[in-house]
């Protein structure tokens, strides 16, 4: 692996864990609301991050390189309300889209095939990520802060399901029928 490439990526890894923890510090505000199904939906969130690093972690490795982890920032821990929580998450992902897109444009520079491959997994997924992040913001503009509204979405949001490790690192389940 380039020297640069795996620089960047040693970078990456530190982003996308900093993406788990301000993830988590915004779960801790809707627990301490009592808003279980926003927690939740960010606790599934901080896990997705967090696999994201073991991806990038992995794949150095893999490729014969070696991974420095750096100092981690401390996350914002007050908001104001639960859509500018969903602004700052929607602003954090395009952050982290424009990311790996430089991420991709390098491995593009540097005819990295296997970077690039790699990488188009990530392109992938910052869509759906910012996707979600509108989706819930879209609704959150269309409730306002009613109470209702915000409690339907809770509940809906509280159906998140906990990925397995599995899936997360793109993976089929083992087959367990012996």
């Amino acid at each position: 692996m380039d020297k640069k490439m795996e620089k960047e990526m040693n970078a990456q890894i530190n982003r996308e864990i900093f993406s788990s923890y301000l993830y988590l510090s915004m779960a801790a505000y809707f627990d301490a609301e009592n808003l279980g199904g926003f927690a939740q939906w960010m606790k599934v969130q901080a896990m997705e991050e967090m696999m994201h690093a073991m991806k990038f972690y992995t794949f150095i490795f893999d490729r014969g390189g070696s991974v420095t982890l750096d100092a981690i920032e401390k996350p914002e821990g007050t908001f104001k309300s639960i859509q500018q929580i969903f602004e700052k998450t929607l602003d954090h992902e395009k952050f982290v889209t424009k990311n790996i897109n430089n991420l991709y444009a390098l491995a593009q520079k540097q005819n990295d095939h296997a970077s690039l491959i790699f990488l188009e997994w990530f392109v992938t997924e910052q869509v759906e990520e910012e996707k979600n992040a509108m989706d819930i913001l879209a609704k959150l503009k269309y409730v306002g802060d009613k109470g209702q509204g915000i409690l339907m979405l809770d509940k809906e949001l509280s159906a998140r399901p906990v990925p397995t490790l599995a899936s997360l690192l793109g993976q089929a389940p083992a087959d367990t029928a012996a």
